[in-house]
């Protein structure tokens, strides 16, 4: 029986996943130059809910770090701090550590106590608070509650008949006394809070939630009391309990709502603010009539933030008040363990081969084409594809989160090279298949940390050269043509190809002979060894990361490729497919072979006739295409089915683009049909196979392999004959 404490928990700490990318996000528009109250509020919340939730597991270690950090944040929001560029880059690096706390709090990780320690010393720089992170909230002492219960005897005995409570029903307790509670110009917070029966069933203590109004400023509290009903109808004690507390100091209405925010359900809560002269003792206020309200009316903690504006916004704008309740209804969302998402995609991929194997048997028995039967076979065709594009939604997931994580990378990387660089992203919201994302974490990290370490210049150099001090890096995200394309781009001196060549030729990778376009050699970053770090750093220059990156990216179904222009930077493209599951495919033969070419990657058919191919050398030729000529590659020779064939035969030609601006056709047999297919993958079996980007399995329980045209372009298109007849042969 599973532990519904480690249920809490654990649901605890996918929350604070959220709550960490809120954060950056905020802190993100914060460096981009909006600095408003709204979004400080929000980076604060985001934090003020970490620590609190930590505190109810007693995770100590992040409640003290996140109570610091929270304590800074607060000074911004009043304004006696300025977030410049300094404070900015300590709360990006506290957002981090607040991370690294979270995960090594989950992991039951060891902490870097001295990176926390010098952040804290950091962050008690600004505040000035001694105790750091270890403060703990101001105590508020209860005065004892003391009943009379006289003479019980009786058999219709009713508490309406006791005795009154000694000195009324105002139970009075406050803080140490504060000169400034005394003062006539200071404003004053009421708030009135009453806690329902459901508050104390999910154990929850309202002193808990009193001592951390006390720890916000100065306050004194006390307790009223309903009238008792009779002893049959008892129930809670506490549901009959409200408390009236008078705050003073700078403390904004918001920040009283988020000590209540995780009993938001279970309690009613009532903020007010009394002009000044207001009175200061609760049990004196408790007989006057109620202050002049000037802030929001009684409202739930749920609907508060619609009443509250944002400092600096006037409440009588209707534009920031549609806002503000745009944002306090958030979409209702369900949080589901990823293997039954997966077994739910694998479930998608059987019903989408029998929905095949099905459409194939019915074809077979020449059934007419206005038959019931077949028109119920498109219905359930169409179902199908609606089932698979919903699951497929399901396990799409926005490159948010990686992005930012890679913006960490970016910024511990600058620090550790010594060189100011900042990233830029675009394309967040795209979606891509979750199990992208995981492994594209690597990838991305061995880029970009070679980005600052060698391609951004150091700033004198970009100095020299005109250019800004600070480099940037930026990340994209987009769909095209069916697939996803991410870009990791610089704007440094571009990759130096006389460099690597070198570099090349010394590690013995390619012949001094050799005779290689830009392409081939921006290709040679790639090859296992290769490095052109001049040292080795804690970055790079081991000649361990490019490899890896494209073969990790091949493990995907993807492939990356580079554009580089000296002086002006590089660019790092990688083609993903949008899903790892299920596509569209084209069921073409060559040679008696089934195969499926990816939909998305071709542009267009040609049906060519003898006579429409080209010869330029032997075996090889091309097509003239409207305006112009492509080159012909036959997938029959190039897969090693048949040797090549004449120019005088006919045929069929795929257009297909693989690259920008280029096309290739691709010579087959016929084309069989146009259905989803079902990926099987076959690196696990066979590693990487050029040209096969994974199998399926056809309605008839046919094999077929899907191909990958471009990386069958590329294969074909850097090896000689002789090398390219070797490997087919093999």
């Amino acid at each position: 029986m599973s532990d519904p404490m480690q249920e809490i928990m654990a649901s605890f700490f996918v929350e604070c996943e959220e709550l960490l990318e809120a954060l950056v996000d905020a802190l993100q528009t914060m460096s981009d130059g909006d600095v408003d109250a709204e979004t400080i509020n929000v980076a604060f919340r985001a934090v003020h809910s970490i620590k609190g939730g930590a505190g109810a597991f007693g995770l100590e270690d992040l409640v003290g770090f996140a109570h610091q950090f929270e304590t800074v944040m607060d000074l911004c929001r009043s304004g006696s701090l300025t977030a410049d560029a300094r404070l900015l880059d300590l709360f990006f690096r506290c957002s981090d550590m607040l991370s690294d706390l979270v995960r090594a709090s989950r992991d039951h990780a060891p902490i870097d106590t001295a990176n926390r320690d010098a952040m804290l010393a950091e962050l008690t720089g600004y505040s000035g608070d001694d105790a750091g992170g270890n403060a703990p909230a101001a105590e508020i002492d209860f005065a004892p509650m003391t009943i009379d219960l006289g003479d019980l005897d009786g058999p219709d005995l009713s508490l309406d008949d006791l005795p009154p409570l000694p000195g009324g029903t105002d139970l009075q307790a406050e803080t140490d006394e504060d000169p400034a509670l005394d003062g006539e110009a200071k404003q004053l917070l009421h708030v009135t809070f009453r806690a329902s029966p459901e508050l104390y069933d999910s154990g929850n203590d309202p002193r808990s939630l009193l001592k951390s109004l006390a720890s916000l400023a100065p306050c004194s509290v006390s307790v009223d009391c309903d009238p008792t009903p009779s002893l049959p109808d008892v129930s809670t004690l506490g549901s009959r309990l409200s408390w009236t507390i008078v705050i003073s100091g700078p403390v904004a209405p918001n920040a009283v709502r988020e000590v209540f925010e995780f009993v938001e359900d279970v309690c009613t809560l009532r903020i007010q603010a009394a002009g000044p002269g207001a009175a200061h003792s609760p049990a004196a206020k408790a007989k006057a009539s109620p202050p002049e309200v000037t802030a929001a009316p009684e409202t739930s903690v749920g609907e508060a933030e619609a009443h509250d504006p944002a400092p600096g916004v006037s409440s009588g704008d209707p534009q920031a008040s549609s806002t503000s309740k745009a944002s306090a209804k958030p979409s209702a969302t369900v949080r589901v363990d990823i293997e039954r998402i997966d077994r739910l995609v694998n479930l998608v991929g059987e019903l989408v081969i029998n929905q095949a194997m099905l459409s194939q048997s019915i074809t077979a028995e020449n059934i007419p084409a206005n038959s019931s039967v077949l028109v119920g076979l498109e219905e359930f065709l169409q179902l199908t594809r609606d089932i698979q594009e919903s699951v497929m939604m399901i396990r799409a997931q926005p490159v948010k989160s990686l992005f930012q994580r890679m913006s960490r990378i970016t910024r511990e990387a600058s620090a550790a090279i010594g060189k100011p660089v900042k990233l830029v992203t675009e394309g967040e919201a795209t979606e891509i298949d979750k199990t992208a994302i995981e492994r594209l974490a690597d990838p991305l990290t061995h880029m970009i940390r070679n980005a600052v370490d060698h391609r951004l210049e150091a700033p004198e150099v970009r100095r020299a050269a005109g250019k800004p001090e600070q480099g940037e890096i930026r990340l994209c995200a987009y769909h095209r043509s069916g697939r996803v394309l991410i870009e990791v781009g610089d704007n440094g001196g571009g990759i130096n190809r006389e460099k690597v060549r070198t570099i090349a030729i010394t590690k013995g990778l390619i012949p001094e002979d050799a005779v290689l376009s830009d392409a081939e050699i921006d290709q040679l970053l790639f090859l296992p060894g290769f490095s052109t770090a001049d040292k080795v750093s804690n970055l790079s220059g081991r000649g361990v990361g490019m490899d890896v990156v494209k073969t990790q990216i091949a493990a995907l179904g993807g492939r990356v490729a580079i554009e580089s222009i000296p002086g002006q930077g590089t660019t790092f493209s990688i083609s993903l497919p949008l899903t790892l599951a299920v596509l569209d495919g084209m069921v073409i033969s060559v040679a008696g072979e089934t195969l499926v070419v990816p939909l998305g990657s071709i542009v267009e058919t040609l049906s060519l006739t003898p006579g429409d191919l080209s010869p330029v050398a032997p075996g090889q030729y091309v097509v003239r295409v409207r305006d112009r000529f492509v080159p012909v590659l036959d997938l029959g020779t190039e897969l090693g089915y048949r040797p090549p064939r004449r120019a005088d035969e006919s045929g069929i030609a795929l257009l297909i683009s693989p690259e920008e601006g280029r096309l290739v056709a691709l010579l087959v047999d016929t084309i069989d049909d146009q259905r989803q297919v079902v990926i099987k993958g076959l690196q696990e079996s066979y590693g990487h196979v050029p040209g096969v980007a994974a199998a399926t399995i056809l309605g008839d329980g046919q094999i077929a392999l899907i191909l990958d045209p471009t990386d069958l372009v590329q294969n074909a298109s850097l090896q000689d004959d002789s090398t390219a007849t070797g490997r087919k042969a093999s």
